[in-house]
């Protein structure tokens, strides 16, 4: 496949080659919102690959709902994305893809009540609803609400263990001046293919939101959190197939109060995306919004999360570093990865401050950066260190 060379960048969803970072990469149509935020993906059976995101006005206010774009599997250019959601009373937000038992894909997305005066978040009204297409993502049929208790958010898809078990983070907001310090961690799981579920709370994770869960063996899992006070991603342990978690811990990755995604790669490596910075003086159990979002890096680890000796930002923004540069930074954010059959590595985020999605795919060996043998020498307590 043949690609045009960088520059020429915009926002119709062409992929491009990046000669100097050796990528491919893409601005996804915007569908005309002035907004865009929250990506996810799903990759098809047939190749294609799905990308859905909120979009809308303002996050919070009602006319933020679920859109969907579709990369055909010759990989040249991003369609116009259609409407999977459109309820007028809430905004609808946060969209996961999952492809299920039934053949179609599941769009699972959080759905909380308009903007009320003297209210600045509504998220302790959100439920979770989902979306199904069988035309892989053309059109979408009408929402069904899966959990209806108030306050229940989502970011990551459903995740299917070895043994069929099928588990879905949540965290739980309140209405209280302190609610997204005080968020706890629960999961939703399902022996049944999800037509039950039951919940699972994760002990002390309150400010722990977004929960990324991978399985390293057969019922032993971890979960990668971002974490409220901003400070670093935390981690938490399952050994009996998610029905209990210890208390997060935190890793060496900085984590800025913002969205992270997290994968276990073919090689079996954990991969995290994530913005590399974080606030110098966490305050114990109070949220945090350091405000830069930018770079957005990739880093690998070997030993199941507990160290990351190779990093590579991925998204450079505007390239300016310091607080007192914070301004001539855009935002870069909410990254979303994932890996497809043939290896490759996708990875999709808010651009720009929100204009619109960014799309990159890159190998497990851009990452690397070089060859296994000269990665092995590094010494993971002294790259944590640098």
């Amino acid at each position: 496949m043949t690609y045009a060379k960088l520059p020429g960048l915009t926002w119709d969803g062409t992929v491009y080659e990046n000669e100097e970072m050796g990528t491919l990469e893409a601005l996804l149509p915007t569908g005309g919102w002035p907004t865009a935020h929250a990506p996810a993906m799903v990759e098809l059976p047939n190749g294609d690959l799905l990308c859905c995101w909120f979009a809308g006005t303002y996050e919070g206010s009602a006319d933020v709902h679920i859109i969907c774009s579709v990369l055909p599997h010759d990989g040249t250019k991003w369609l116009e994305p259609v409407n999977i959601s459109g309820d007028p009373t809430r905004s609808e937000q946060n969209p996961s893809l999952f492809y299920g038992p039934d053949n179609a894909v599941w769009a699972m997305y959080t759905a909380q009540l308009d903007r009320v005066e003297g209210k600045d978040n509504m998220q302790f009204t959100a439920v979770v609803r989902c979306q199904k297409s069988t035309d892989g993502g053309k059109t979408w049929g009408d929402y069904t609400t899966v959990f209806p208790e108030e306050g229940t958010f989502c970011r990551q898809p459903i995740q299917v263990l070895s043994n069929g078990r099928w588990i879905f983070a949540n965290w739980l907001c309140t209405d209280s001046a302190e609610g997204l310090s005080g968020d706890p961690t629960a999961f939703r799981i399902s022996d049944d293919e999800g037509k039950t579920w039951r919940m699972v709370m994760m002990p002390g994770s309150n400010g722990h939101v977004h929960a990324n869960v991978i399985e390293l063996e057969p019922g032993h899992l971890v979960a990668f959190m971002r974490n409220r006070e901003a400070y670093r991603i935390h981690r938490s342990e399952s050994f009996d197939w998610g029905e209990t978690w210890t208390v997060p811990a935190p890793t060496p990755l900085p984590n800025n109060n913002s969205s992270i995604s997290a994968v276990k790669l073919q090689s079996g490596r954990i991969a995290i995306a994530y913005n590399p910075t974080c606030t110098p003086n966490p305050v114990p159990g109070k949220a945090a919004w350091p405000g830069l979002r930018c770079p957005v890096a990739v880093a690998l680890s070997e030993d199941g999360g507990l160290t990351f000796p190779i990093i590579r930002w991925m998204e450079r923004g505007e390239g300016y570093m310091g607080d007192e540069n914070k301004t001539n930074n855009k935002q870069y954010e909410y990254p979303y990865l994932m890996q497809g059959r043939d290896g490759m590595l996708h990875l999709a985020y808010a651009a720009r401050t929100r204009q619109g999605i960014k799309y990159v795919r890159f190998s497990e060996q851009d990452v690397l950066g070089a060859k296994r043998e000269t990665v092995g020498l590094y010494n993971p307590t002294a790259a944590q260190s640098r």
